[in-house]
């Protein structure tokens, strides 16, 4: 389970190079993350009543995202502040080529526009939008760190980095995980939280069978929990807890090697064993 510093603008390092790009992009270039509650809002996946400008019915929707193939950057009635068009692109490859290219997360006026067609936009703060844009975008490229390391085992012997095929958010759903930990906070509350995760996504990714060999498809899943304040700054900081759904075997391995080897490693006395889902700590550099 990572922890973030939600103060930044800097993604984890990456051999992928982020870049901006302007909103005219390709339709399915919607971001990979869809929660509802970070913070308190996020334009992605969910339909339904909506003021000034709500959500068209014959709107067509992408089935990689469950968002709509275009996401509107137009200006909200009344709106007192410019927000930028720009759209800034993730680490993280999309689909099954090279060709396909990068994700990309929306801009701040595409994230206000669809706070206001979901119905969830009266009220807000809009110089708080680019904050919550730079939230998002460093909560997905936390959890696709922590994907690349469980992956790294497989990425070594096939020589092809994983990619990410589709998302899906699942904010309803508490994993069985999840369920176990608040079960374990009632009776060890020193040792484990009580609060729920507030969002859960599922990320198919594409692992590689060998070069031009084609692709296996692995589930994730991702809970994101709310972590106390940094102490020193005083910004809120988030934990994601990634890991392979138990969907197969060999994910069942992956997890309990995870869990088990730095028990063995530690007996037997050799070099420590990294937990790919417990060991990361990032903090991206400060807004400037």
């Amino acid at each position: 389970m990572g922890w973030f510093w939600a103060t930044a603008t800097e993604a984890p390092p990456s051999k992928y190079a982020p870049a901006t790009a302007s909103t005219k992009s390709s339709t399915a270039s919607a971001c990979p993350i869809d929660h509802s509650k970070l913070p308190d809002a996020c334009p992605v996946k969910h339909r339904g009543p909506a003021k000034n400008g709500a959500t068209k019915s014959n709107e067509v929707w992408n089935p990689l995202n469950n968002m709509p193939m275009e996401l509107s950057s137009e200006t909200i009635p009344g709106q007192k502040v410019k927000l930028s068009d720009k759209r800034t692109i993730s680490t993280i490859p999309r689909g099954e080529s090279e060709g396909e290219g990068l994700w990309e997360y929306p801009s701040p006026q595409q994230m206000l526009t669809a706070m206001y067609r979901k119905g969830k936009g009266e009220g807000i703060d809009e110089t708080a939008v680019e904050s919550m844009v730079e939230v998002h975008n460093f909560l997905n490229e936390g959890a696709w760190q922590q994907i690349l390391e469980w992956e790294a085992p497989y990425t070594a012997t096939t020589k092809v980095e994983p990619r990410l095929l589709k998302f899906t958010g699942r904010p309803q759903d508490l994993s069985p995980r999840a369920q176990m930990f608040l079960t374990l906070g009632k009776w060890f509350p020193s040792y484990f939280s009580s609060q729920p995760p507030f969002d859960r996504h599922d990320w198919t990714v594409l692992r590689s069978k060998g070069k031009d060999q084609g692709w296996d498809q692995v589930r994730y899943v991702i809970d994101y929990y709310a972590a106390p304040d940094d102490e020193e700054t005083g910004m809120p900081a988030f934990m994601l807890d990634t890991r392979p759904a138990l969907d197969s075997i060999g994910a069942a391995s992956d997890r309990f090697g995870a869990w088990a080897g730095p028990l063995w490693k530690k007996a037997m006395g050799e070099a420590e064993y990294h937990q790919p889902q417990i060991d990361q700590q990032q903090s991206p550099q400060p807004t400037k």
